[in-house]
């Protein structure tokens, strides 16, 4: 939580007027104390050999859709295209009042400085960034019935997505755990998850997981950022 509050006519900004969610590439540690400390902890945390930094996931209110969604990037990569679709796909299964058919992917230049976008660029192929959009009011279950969203409801996406994490970690950790020749791996299940409205390209298959890059790369880009 950076401190947003909805104090002027545009939109949500910090009690200095200014968009947090826009200021990622180059926050002001005066300006943007807090998104300048998130930012800094972030970089510090995957330059540590000892942590791995897979998911940044930037939680919103949304005014006037219905649901829960969420937006993610597009990758040059298609691999990591169809990667970062299994977990949204996931928590669909998991979350009745989560819907995968309002999640997109872009890279709107009017978002180039959310911190999805941001780190989406700046993170390696390992990491996966994603804003998770929840309305304000309610969400459609059926095609039809609308049910209001309660605080017990927001908790329970909550709950949800902490689930998706375990399905998640469940399934990718099949392969690395086996023994012996398994018939079914995460790269197997994970080409159910692949993402279907990527219109402009054909399918590609193979879902493994790419090495991380060194260190040394990953400071020279934030450097020169």
């Amino acid at each position: 939580m950076l401190g947003f509050e909805r104090s002027l006519p545009q939109g949500w900004c910090s009690l200095m007027g200014y968009d947090l969610n826009r200021h990622w590439a180059d926050p002001s540690p005066w300006a943007h104390p807090t998104l300048h400390g998130v930012k800094q902890l972030i970089v510090a945390m995957y330059n540590n050999p000892r942590h791995t930094l897979e998911f940044y996931i930037d939680i919103h209110a949304h005014s006037t859709m219905m649901n829960g969604f969420m937006y993610g990037n597009i990758f040059e990569d298609e691999g990591r295209f169809q990667r970062q679709a299994i977990f949204p796909k996931l928590l669909c299964q998991n979350a009745e009042d989560f819907s995968f058919s309002s999640t997109s992917f872009n890279q709107d230049a009017v978002k180039a400085g959310t911190g999805r976008r941001f780190l989406g660029g700046l993170l390696d192929d390992t990491s996966y960034c994603y804003t998770l959009e929840v309305s304000f009011y309610s969400y459609i279950v059926g095609g039809t019935s609308t049910v209001p969203y309660t605080e017990e409801a927001y908790m329970k996406l909550g709950r949800n997505v902490a689930r998706t994490f375990f399905d998640y970690y469940r399934l990718n950790s099949i392969p690395e755990r086996s023994l012996a020749p398994i018939t079914s791996t995460w790269k197997d299940k994970a080409s159910s998850y692949r993402y279907a409205y990527y219109r402009s390209q054909g399918d590609v298959s193979g879902a493994n997981k790419p090495e991380k890059r060194s260190q040394r790369t990953f400071k020279e880009h934030t450097h020169s950022s």
